[in-house]
């Protein structure tokens, strides 16, 4: 009897190692399956952000073909764009130095005052928003580039 217990241990030793290769090769065929199918998952990604890039590009491209067109129909007036963005530059400097400058004098009053916070604001909010959208405007159009004839209409 004896024997034959020991041949039983013996046997199932056996069985469960096979038990266990069989299990770790499945976990392994299913890590490669999981590792496949994040390769094929990130691939679609790539694909679906190099058709936004394209996108994104075709849309620059076309914008500035067409501020190159505008520029080259309208050039005194690009010219004029330019200098006042330029001159908007040096007021919107000022501007912003008078505004510091008010902020750092009456810091306490602008923190404890809501009227006086908000009586800054009204003062300096409209002018600095309406100016910077000039600004943007005019160096828009005063610095287009300017492809000449070397692009095609996309």
């Amino acid at each position: 009897m004896a024997n034959t217990s020991k041949y039983e241990l013996v046997g199932s030793i056996d069985s469960s190692a096979g038990a266990t290769i069989t299990q770790h090769a499945d976990r392994e065929s299913e890590f490669s399956d999981l590792i496949r199918q994040l390769i094929a998952s990130q691939n679609r990604q790539n694909a679906l952000l190099q058709e936004v890039v394209n996108q994104l590009s075709a849309a620059q491209r076309q914008r500035s073909f067409e501020l190159a067109q505008w520029r080259r129909a309208n050039p005194e007036l690009a010219q004029s764009c330019k200098a006042a963005a330029e001159s908007l530059g040096k007021i919107q400097s000022t501007l912003l130095s008078n505004l510091a400058f008010e902020i750092d004098a009456s810091f306490e009053d602008l923190q404890d005052s809501e009227y006086m916070l908000n009586d800054f604001f009204d003062k300096y909010g409209p002018r600095i928003s309406h100016l910077n959208t000039l600004l943007q405007t005019l160096s828009i159009l005063g610095n287009a580039p300017d492809f000449g004839g070397t692009i095609s209409n996309p």
